[in-house]
């Protein structure tokens, strides 16, 4: 029997039949191989999301790979066949943020898979065909589930603009901070460092291209402060302040945490004197998916090692446990419908 997760309201959910929906104009039906859990799943069945953030009864599931089995018309037939991974946000396409290509700032508010609308945790998933990148046929699947955070990895790699021989550094040690690891790697810094608070990531970070690797509380020298460039993965009260501290002056910054409210800000006078150049990141746009995909097929970007387990999606409730043990043993967990 197909089956699909719903979370009926915050801590109530079910496992019950999945009748697929057929594409309508512009849409492609999607066979789905794997979904992936991150903590914002788990936001969406404790209820701590944001208001407007959710919508219940809700399918989860915004990190997905999987086969287009079919499509609407006006969707090309050629598509049909072709492993994929899909954006997440549903943009308007007609607002000034979308038409310069900035569809995760889309003024018409905010809808987007596995939040608002039906998930991946679902045999099938259906979607606009616009949101969806092709990859090679040779493309491992499992691999390719992790592509959603990577995309938003990529969209600070890019705002960061790192160049060859650049001092560089990751604040944060989890999927994100790993992504950010493997994206500043390809562009051959002089330096590549990771700050984080397990020490028992730091073979993981090497492995990935780290040269060197820091712990905030454990070591007994200071950090470095003349970095080029510095992602900030972490999410953490303070790790904004501690990205920013790596940084030489007129360096660049870029935060893709989004940390508990009451966290420490960073000082305006020392941005101002320092001349920081601050970016932030939320979500992917376009370009940081077409990116992640060319970087994905280059064999630049290796996701299978930070998987730890695959479960079926009946044991949805097992993997929300899991995600939210914080257990070092656990890294990304994947349902298999």
């Amino acid at each position: 029997m197909s089956s699909q997760v719903v979370v009926e309201a915050p801590g109530v959910h079910r496992v019950e039949e999945h009748t697929p929906r057929a594409p309508g104009a512009g849409e492609a039906l999607v066979r789905v191989h794997a979904a992936g859990i991150c903590g914002s799943d788990r936001e969406v069945y404790q209820g701590n999301r944001p208001e407007g953030y959710v919508r219940y009864p809700l399918t989860p599931g915004h990190e997905w790979s999987g086969t287009v089995e079919a499509v609407g018309a006006g969707v090309p037939v050629s598509l049909v066949g072709r492993k994929v991974v899909g954006e997440g946000f549903r943009n308007c396409q007609v607002c000034d943020r979308c038409h310069a290509g900035e569809t995760t700032l889309c003024t018409d508010g905010y809808e987007e898979t596995g939040f608002t609308q039906p998930g991946a945790m679902a045999a099938t998933l259906t979607l606009p065909a616009r949101l969806l990148h092709a990859l090679p046929k040779d493309a491992d699947l499992t691999a390719a589930a992790l592509l959603e955070p990577a995309a938003c990895i990529a969209a600070a790699a890019l705002k960061a603009n790192a160049r060859p021989g650049e001092r560089v550094a990751v604040v944060g040690t989890g999927t994100l901070g790993m992504f950010a690891v493997q994206f500043l790697r390809a562009s051959s810094p002089g330096e590549l460092l990771v700050v984080g608070t397990r020490r028992d990531r730091e073979a993981l970070a090497r492995q990935f291209g780290a040269t060197d690797f820091r712990t905030k509380d454990t070591e007994n020298s200071a950090l470095p402060g003349d970095f080029d460039v510095v992602i900030e993965t972490a999410g953490s009260a303070d790790a904004a302040r501690t990205a920013a501290a790596l940084l030489r002056r007129g360096g660049r910054l870029v935060l893709t945490g989004i940390p508990a409210p009451g966290a420490d800000g960073l000082d305006p006078t020392e941005l101002v004197v320092r001349q920081l150049e601050v970016h932030t990141v939320f979500g992917a746009p376009p370009d940081a998916w077409s990116h992640t995909v060319r970087v994905f097929a280059a064999g630049l970007l290796d996701p299978v090692p930070l998987v730890t387990h695959e479960l079926p999606l009946t044991e949805f409730s097992r993997a929300i446990e899991l995600v939210g043990s914080g257990d070092p043993k656990v890294g990304k967990v994947l349902l298999r419908p």
